[in-house]
């Protein structure tokens, strides 16, 4: 599977709200630029290029190459929090719920692993407003899975003496995953999605 099947096929329903068609296919080709290059070394050239667009064809639906950016940002992190919070507020222990979240969470990073690695490695080629309006959906990602574990604490599921520490453990343990998973890999994103949500078990001590 190529990056470009892989960020349009795992991700459809991410890119689903990015209109007209030109303007997603330019997204979709930033994603695969920005992963392949990073974000300094590609041009807007590259980006029209492997859209199949002129130069200028990109100023007509992004006014900057960090627009861009930061549109996969924005996009890329409001479908991780709702990932979470999906699982977080579901019905369930705080045991099923982390699970829950920690699989579905690892599952997004390692089945649209081109895009994951765009939206969580490359926060710091934004500007600044940008960059803070990123961040806050980040703080809203690690406050749902942060309340599951408190959850967990005080109702004598889980045994954690430094919950912030611990959450930010268990976020990196998922975020991670976009880094290392190989789609020609030994393992399936369901599985590593088990695998890990099984670690941040014995993590958290659960009962």
């Amino acid at each position: 599977m190529s990056t470009a099947e892989e960020t349009a096929g795992g991700e459809t329903s991410a890119w689903g709200e990015v209109t007209p068609d030109a303007a997603r296919r330019l997204l979709i080709a930033a994603v695969e630029a920005f992963a392949e290059r990073g974000y300094h070394a590609t041009t807007t050239r590259d980006i029209a290029g492997r859209a199949g667009m002129s130069p200028a064809a990109l100023y007509i639906h992004y006014k900057t190459k960090e627009e861009l950016l930061h549109r996969i940002s924005r996009i890329g992190h409001t479908k991780a929090l709702e990932i979470l919070q999906t699982a977080s507020r579901r019905e369930g222990t705080a045991t099923e719920r982390l699970a829950d979240a920690v699989s579905s969470f690892v599952r997004w990073h390692a089945g649209g692993r081109t895009t994951a690695r765009v939206v969580q490695y490359e926060l710091d080629s934004l500007g600044p407003d940008a960059r803070e309006e990123i961040l806050a959906l980040r703080r809203q990602c690690d406050a749902e899975v942060r309340a599951i574990i408190e959850d967990g604490v005080a109702s004598g599921e889980f045994d954690v003496l430094d919950v912030k520490g611990t959450t930010l453990a268990v976020m990196s343990l998922c975020i991670d995953v976009a880094r290392w998973f190989n789609v020609d890999g030994p393992w399936t994103p369901d599985e590593v999605g088990a695998l890990d949500a099984d670690l941040v078990l014995r993590m958290v001590g659960a009962k």
